[in-house]
């Protein structure tokens, strides 16, 4: 039975539909239908005439509006995914962002495509992936076990490589295995300061308005089920997924993976090493472009205004090519100046 599109949260123009999967868990599909001028709306026809699906990453869920508006005005149909267990899908009694495999997430994103009017590999319109951090390792994962489903893919900071580099991955994932068997829920050692939230909440140094039951200051707690998904998934990445559309991934220039507050951190991704993932998105596919953006954030669209219109603008650049046979050359002309 097809459920209901409903008004969202994000306000005008925003609708939601809740996602029932096996077992009686629930994701929850927003999109966005958004009124103002396209670009890419020329008599001749020539447009992104494309489906966009968003995932967010770990303690996070969809809230960025202007990124619906950015594929809005560029011709696309938005459609953002929070992940159960994740946002307006986290219901009281649920382990926040609890999973044992990011394979799990196969059924949501199928439901996702399903209300999406996508029925399999070769529809009519494009579709352009775009993950972010852990959403982005997910996205990653699923579209080398899809081939022929996606036609791009885009990497917003993705969490492709420990922090600590591979060899700190491999040395400790054993570890984090047997606990997963054992004490799969135990809550690990917090690691999060608070100095994202600190970067980007508009109650402290930052801009940006969100729930945080949502999206809490220190991020959920890590239990070892969810670590050992992303080692396990991060060791597929590096053994190479072979992905056969283009990717493109974005990261901020530099790190700053101290735990204690400075003035670095609102220039700086605060979550990954970035070289450490610049160096591990070569495993992704044949065709990677790595573009690393001066003085981004973790998630490059809550960067100061500046560095996320210049992503915009590269993404504006490099979807052309990726997605022949639109047209560059009315691209570029369209984005300059976001």
């Amino acid at each position: 039975m097809t459920q209901p599109w409903n008004p969202d949260i994000l306000g005008e123009g925003f609708e939601q539909q809740t996602l029932t999967l096996d077992g009686g868990a629930v994701a929850t599909l927003v999109r966005y239908l958004g009124a103002g001028p396209q670009w890419l709306d020329a008599p001749e026809g020539v447009g992104l005439d494309a489906d966009v699906l968003y995932v967010h990453g770990w303690s996070d869920y969809f809230f960025q509006r202007h990124v619906a508006e950015f594929w809005h005005r560029a011709g696309a149909r938005f459609y953002a995914l929070d992940l159960h267990n994740y946002g307006r899908s986290l219901a009281p009694g649920l382990v926040p962002g609890f999973v044992t495999n990011l394979a799990d997430y196969d059924a949501d994103i199928a439901a996702a495509l399903t209300a999406m009017g996508r029925s399999g590999a070769g529809a009519d319109r494009p579709l352009i992936l775009l993950g972010h951090s852990t959403g982005g390792l997910t996205l990653s994962l699923w579209a080398s076990r899809h081939p022929g489903m996606a036609s791009a893919l885009i990497l917003n900071s993705p969490w492709l490589e420990f922090q600590a580099t591979e060899l700190g991955r491999r040395a400790i994932a054993p570890l984090v295995g047997l606990h997963a068997k054992l004490h799969p829920l135990t809550p690990l050692p917090p690691v999060d300061p608070g100095i994202y939230t600190r970067a980007v909440s508009a109650a402290l140094d930052g801009e940006w308005d969100y729930n945080l039951q949502w999206r809490p200051d220190r991020g959920f707690p890590i239990t070892p089920a969810f670590l050992d998904a992303v080692f396990r998934g991060q060791a597929t990445v590096a053994a190479g997924l072979g992905i056969d559309v283009p990717v493109l991934v974005l990261l901020s220039d530099k790190s700053y993976l101290q735990p204690r507050w400075s003035a670095d951190a609102l220039t700086a991704d605060v979550a990954l090493n970035v070289d450490a993932v610049a160096h591990r998105s070569l495993s992704l596919a044949d065709t990677v472009t790595v573009s690393r953006l001066p003085n981004a954030f973790h998630d490059i669209f809550l960067s100061p205004e500046p560095v996320r219109r210049e992503a915009f603008e590269r993404i504006g650049r490099w979807l052309p090519t990726a997605l022949q046979p639109w047209d560059a050359v009315v691209w570029e002309a369209r984005t300059a100046g976001l």
